[in-house]
């Protein structure tokens, strides 16, 4: 039985709202797994359920303790990571974790968790409908459009380290593919 399941997927593609639809279908199976991070938190976040905020200090006591599945350096001194208790902690619980994660820390979770994790990358059907969906909502500039397009098609390029991708080109249809790939999994 798997104890962890990955996700990843470029902006736009669909990933929060199949996400959303897929907690419905499976109430009380799965949970989300908390990052951890350096940057400071955000007015009304709370440490231990938004992000477990650190120090720099802290940070790097837990990398050099090999508490982290996966670490990214975002920025100078900003640090994202994913602790391995997080599975420990979802799994007591007796659901799964889920991890929200770009594509380089779902194939590193994938790595060192191996078969007791299913990986799985949420496809746009294409690029230029992606660049229509990021158009439509309205909220990016000429070149932050571009920025993640750019962004989309080097993550595109890791959908072969998944161990599945689904085309998100109707949400339903996704949603239902998705459904059928846990339930394959979970039984």
């Amino acid at each position: 039985m798997i104890q962890a399941i990955i996700i990843s997927a470029p902006s736009g593609t669909g990933k929060t709202t199949i996400l959303k639809e897929i907690f419905k279908l499976f109430p009380n199976c799965f949970s989300f797994s908390i990052s951890a991070t350096t940057r400071f938190p955000r007015e009304g976040e709370i440490n231990g359920k938004d992000y477990y905020f650190l120090s720099l200090d802290e940070f790097e006591k837990k990398k050099e303790n090999d508490e982290f599945l996966e670490f990214e350096q975002v920025y100078q001194g900003l640090f994202y990571g994913t602790l391995k208790s997080e599975i420990d902690r979802i799994n007591k619980e007796k659901k799964i974790a889920v991890f929200d994660v770009d594509v380089k820390g779902g194939v590193n979770i994938k790595n060192k968790l191996k078969d007791k994790a299913l990986s799985i990358f949420i496809m746009p059907p294409s690029i230029p409908e992606l660049k229509e969906r990021l158009t439509k909502r309205g909220s990016e500039t000429k070149e932050s459009l571009n920025k993640r397009i750019e962004r989309a098609e080097m993550e595109i390029d890791f959908a072969k380290d998944f161990d599945r991708v689904i085309i998100n080109d109707n949400l339903q249809k996704a949603v239902e593919e998705f459904s059928n790939i846990l339930k394959e999994h979970l039984s």
